[in-house]
This record gives C-alpha cells, sequence and structure tokens, in this order.
C-alpha cells in the first residue's frame, strides 16, 4: 500500500520576555500548536475481500491521507469462505480513525473531511438481528461455494414449478430460467446473495429463529456497515444500494423494485430486506463515539458496490466505456447506458450505477472472475514459490513464455462466461522442463485470457469492438501483468497513475450528493478535473497467429477442467 508523504507541524515557542516592570512573569516552555488548515476533501471507506481502508481525496483526486488494515479470513472447510461481520465494522472504524491522525499530522482540520463514501465486497451476506443489532452467523464471502446444493434444489424447483411472473402465469423449465434472467439480469449460481441467505437460513438454528420470528435483518456488507456508523439499533438506519441490490438475486433491475415473487420462489420474509436507496444521496450522518469522534456528524452521502465504483472512479459514464478491476478476482464492466442490454453470451445485467434518488439508473455487462490476484497469493501461501506478491513479476521474467503450461485458475469453479460451479483447478502442459517461473508467468497469463474470454462475450452482446480497457486494482501494479493482458487480448491497456479506482468512485458521489467542488454525476464535465495525472497505455506486440494459437490452448485446457466436482453432498 502506498502512503501519502505527511508535513510535519511547525511549533511556536513563546520568546520568554517579560514586558511587565513591576512583576516578571515567567515564560511559558509548552509549544503552541498551529492552527489546523481547513480544507474540503471527501473521505472514502472501502471494505474489500480482505482488508479495509479509508482514503482522503482532494478535488483532484490527490490522496491526503489514507489507513488500511487486513482483517482475518476463515475457511472452515473446502470451499467455504466466511468473514466476521464486527470485525469488518471494528477495522473499518479502525481505518477512520488512523486516517484522521494522518490527515492532521499533516496539518489539516479533521472538519475538512465533508462527506464520506462507503464502497464494498458486494455479493458477501450478512445477517444480524433487528432487536440486538449482533450479527447471527459468520457473514459468507461472495467467492463461498458450499452452496452448489442449494442451487441445484432452486435449479429443481425452477424446472418442475417456476416462477411467477404475473398473477397466475408460472414460467418454469428453460422459460423459468429466461424469466429469472429477465426479472434479475443474472443466473442462478452459488455467487449471489438470496442463495446464501437460503444457506443460512436453513443451515444456522439462529437465522432460521430469528427469520420465523422476524426478527431477522438481511444486508450486503455496505448496509451493515452504514447501519452501524450512524448509530445501529438506535437509528435502525436499514438500507441497501442498488447496485448491491442489484447482486442478490431478489431485485428487478427494470423497475428498481424488491420482487415478490422471488422472496416466495426462495422462501424469504419481506420484512427483512433493506430499504432501497440510490447510489448518491445522503442516507445519514456518522453518529457521536464511531471511530473515535474523528468524523462525527460528517454526512454519508455515497453507496456503491466496489466493482461499480472503480467504473465510475475510471469515469466511464459513457455507452461503451469499460473498466477491469484486478483483485482478488477480476471484474470487468462495459457502460451499456440507460438501456438494460440482457446477455445471451454469459454476462450479466447489472446497475452501473444511479445518480442520485431521482434518476434514471444506467446499467452494465459484466464479467467476473473469482480467481485474480487470490491465485498469485497462493503461489506465495501455499506453494511457497515467491515470498511477496509482487516477486511474482520478477520470477515470470525469468522465461519468456509458459513452456507449455496452462494454469486454469477455477480455485472455487469457474464464472463468467463460463458459469461453472463443478470446475476444478488445473495445471496442464506440465514436463521435465517446467520451472516455476514458467508457472508464474502462466498465472499471470490466466488472467489475461479470463478476461479475453468476458471481452469476446461482450463482443457478442453489445456488437461494439473493445477499443481500449481502462485498469485499475493491486494486480496491474507490474508492467508485465498488463503487457501479457494487452497481448493475449488484443487491444490496448490504459492504466492510470492514481489506481484507487474503486474508493474514487464512492467518493465521486458521496461528493456529487452533497454538490461538493460542484461535482455532478449526470454531468462528467464537471469532473473533467480528477484524475488527471499521467497514465500509462500497453499496447498488444504479440503477432495474431501467436496470440490465436496461445487461445486456442486456452480453450482446451478450460474444458477439461470443466465438471470435475460432481455429486458434492451437502
Amino acid at each position: 500500500m502506498s502512503t501519502s508523504p505527511l508535513r510535519r507541524l511547525s511549533r511556536i515557542f513563546s520568546p520568554g520576555k517579560s514586558t511587565s516592570s513591576s512583576k516578571s512573569t515567567p515564560a511559558s516552555t509548552e509549544p503552541v500548536p498551529k492552527e489546523k488548515k481547513q480544507g474540503e476533501f471527501v473521505g472514502s471507506l472501502d471494505c474489500g475481500t480482505t482488508s479495509v481502508r479509508f482514503i482522503i481525496f482532494d478535488k483532484y483526486a490527490n490522496i491526503v491521507a489514507q489507513h488500511q488494515l487486513e482483517f482475518p479470513q476463515y475457511y472452515p472447510h473446502p470451499g467455504w469462505h466466511d468473514h466476521d461481520a464486527k470485525e469488518i465494522q471494528e477495522h473499518a472504524e479502525r481505518c477512520m480513525g488512523e486516517a484522521i491522525k494522518e490527515l492532521e499530522a499533516a496539518g489539516w482540520a479533521k472538519e475538512s473531511v465533508k462527506v464520506i463514501g462507503i464502497t464494498n465486497q458486494r455479493e458477501t451476506t450478512v445477517a444480524w438481528s433487528r432487536k440486538t443489532g449482533e450479527p447471527l452467523c459468520k457473514a459468507i464471502v461472495w467467492t463461498d461455494s458450499r452452496t452448489k446444493n442449494t442451487v441445484a434444489h432452486f435449479e429443481k424447483k425452477l424446472e418442475e414449478t417456476g416462477i411467477e411472473v404475473s398473477p397466475g402465469e408460472w414460467k418454469k423449465g428453460k422459460d423459468g430460467v429466461e424469466a429469472l434472467r429477465q426479472i434479475t439480469g443474472l443466473p442462478l449460481s452459488t455467487y449471489f446473495s438470496a442463495v446464501k441467505l437460503r444457506w443460512m437460513i436453513d443451515h444456522y438454528p439462529d437465522v432460521a429463529a430469528a427469520h420465523e420470528a422476524d426478527d431477522l435483518l438481511f444486508g450486503t456488507v455496505e448496509s451493515w456497515v452504514l447501519y452501524n456508523l450512524v448509530g445501529g439499533v438506535s437509528k435502525s438506519q436499514h438500507v441497501c444500494e442498488v447496485t448491491n441490490a442489484s447482486r442478490t438475486l431478489l431485485l428487478n433491475v427494470t423497475t428498481l423494485q424488491w420482487e415478490e415473487s422471488l422472496l416466495d420462489f426462495f422462501g424469504l420474509r419481506k420484512s427483512i430486506l433493506p430499504k432501497l436507496v440510490s447510489s448518491s444521496e445522503v442516507y445519514g450522518n456518522v453518529a457521536e463515539g464511531v471511530a473515535g469522534g474523528a468524523l462525527a456528524s460528517v454526512p454519508i452521502g455515497g453507496l456503491i458496490g466496489d466493482q461499480q465504483g472503480a467504473l465510475v472512479g475510471n469515469k466511464c459514464f459513457n455507452q461503451g466505456e469499460a473498466k477491469c478491476t484486478y483483485g482478488t478476482g477480476a471484474f470487468l464492466l462495459f457502460n451499456t447506458g440507460g438501456e438494460i442490454v440482457k446477455s445471451t453470451h454469459g454476462l450479466l445485467s447489472t446497475i452501473a450505477f444511479q445518480a442520485g434518488p431521482e434518476a434514471k439508473p444506467i446499467y452494465a455487462l459484466e464479467g467476473s472472475i473469482s480467481v485474480a490476484g487470490s491465485a498469485i497469493k497462493w503461489l506465495r501461501d501455499s506453494m511457497s514459490l515467491i515470498s511477496s506478491a509482487a516477486e511474482v513479476n520478477d520470477l515470470a521474467e525469468k522465461e519468456k513464455d509458459t513452456g507449455g503450461v496452462y494454469f486454469v485458475t477455477a480455485f472455487s469453479g469457474l464464472l463468467a462466461p463460463y458459469w461453472d460451479p463443478g470446475a476444478a483447478g488445473l495445471l496442464i502442459g506440465i514436463s521435465q522442463y517446467t520451472n516455476p517461473a514458467h508457472i508464474a508467468r502462466a498465472t499471470l497469463e490466466a488472467n489475461a485470457f479470463q478476461t479475453r474470454a468476458i471481452i469476446e462475450s461482450m463482443k457478442l452482446d453489445s456488437g461494439t469492438d473493445l477499443r481500449h480497457l481502462k485498469v485499475d486494482g493491486g494486480m496491474t501494479n507490474g508492467d508485465l501483468v498488463m503487457t501479457i493482458l494487452a497481448d493475449i487480448g488484443g487491444f490496448s491497456v490504459v492504466r492510470p497513475e492514481m489506481r484507487e479506482s474503486t474508493a474514487l468512485g464512492s467518493a465521486l458521489l458521496a461528493g456529487a450528493a452533497i454538490k461538493l467542488f460542484g461535482w455532478d454525476i449526470s454531468k462528467p464535465e464537471t469532473m473533467v478535473e480528477v484524475n488527471t495525472k499521467g497514465s500509462k497505455e500497453f499496447t498488444p506486440s504479440l503477432e495474431e497467429g501467436d496470440r490465436q494459437k496461445k487461445w486456442d490452448g486456452w480453450q482446451r485446457a478450460v474444458e477439461r477442467s470443466k465438471s470435475w466436482e460432481e455429486g458434492v453432498d451437502e
């Protein structure tokens, strides 16, 4: 994590000279602190999959102060991935407090932070008590695949019973599958929140009892964090922002309302659901005592799912613009404007953002890769091929190619455009010639191949050929990763200098909610000065024949990884 430079405060000391002729007064030796400067900044709380950070931006998107903390990950069984919601909240508040200390150490008054936004890992599912405000179980993380049998159950229900699409009209079988996509923009998958919530109710007695007693509150991470920041049980501010809601399998993406037929389908009470809100409005103010009082009374004005946040942060406001964020996973979003494009090639139709309560939503096509940076962590933590994530580039550069090795990083199945929860991780093409550098390079290529697979589907769905891809996220720091992406993809890759795009997106939405700096999400020209420092472009240099040969090899490897895990017991 990069850290912004701090400026130390100068101290003013008394000269110690008496001006009285009758009585001398001892001079004070205590330093008089210099008065803090007043500025105008916007903060962003970025609640990711493995860490939380609070970043304070100025009007140009320069980082003035920041603090980041990793929080524990829990893997109690194969395919399971849990978070402790209270730990996320505690780490979030600590980050806020520490970032404010850094801001003050740089000479700025804490009151300079005028508004904050929140961005978050999206499908991760939190269940807590309406009465106590306490979590009822561990949160189930978006990467978790324990719900395979739950999905199979609802696939069978979709086949045999179907969904009621209007009073007395039911769609089942293939028509039911299509009806689900038409309503939500999503397929039935372990990925989305409703399936995770149903599993909680079925397997955790405390959650089942709360659901039965009407004591259950359900939310994604931004819902949980905001609930606590504005006062918890005392305020009971239970909301969900529309981009996050669009990842639950419960939202009608056309009407922007919870879909009652899907609540019935999954067997969920409507009272557990949060109130739907836009991506940019004031939802409440930070309560006294939160984060040590560092941001008391500051309005919270922006909420957005992390990948949509990165789309906004990359200023992809116009139809046809696309970005990909490479973090734990990788997520490519393509702005389709005010019209929903229903994918027929394995992508998701999702809400990109809603610029205010009265604004019309902007939509996007999305392709998600479950394993990107986490594959590099696997090389480090499980295989001990590298001692730090940054070393993967140095190791991979020792070889000019992979030596014929392909690595299908399907640690928890494959997401878009394959949608195969039974796919397994696969290293193929290994021989006695293979060395760690080949495997490191194959890991980086896996990321590029999966990106290309999504873009190929986007071309087919939208009829638009992508000329360049804007990128951000920790994995983009290495030039080799970007070079490989451009070569395998056959398009140019644009990497901005300031790559905290996810956090910046929620900051822009928060600032726009109170008209800070004149920002207006519906008028991109009001943000032309935001994040304009130099960017680097990577252009493809691989011959088209070589690119196609590598692509053909990847597709063969993916086919071998598919449907490996079958008949998994519940």
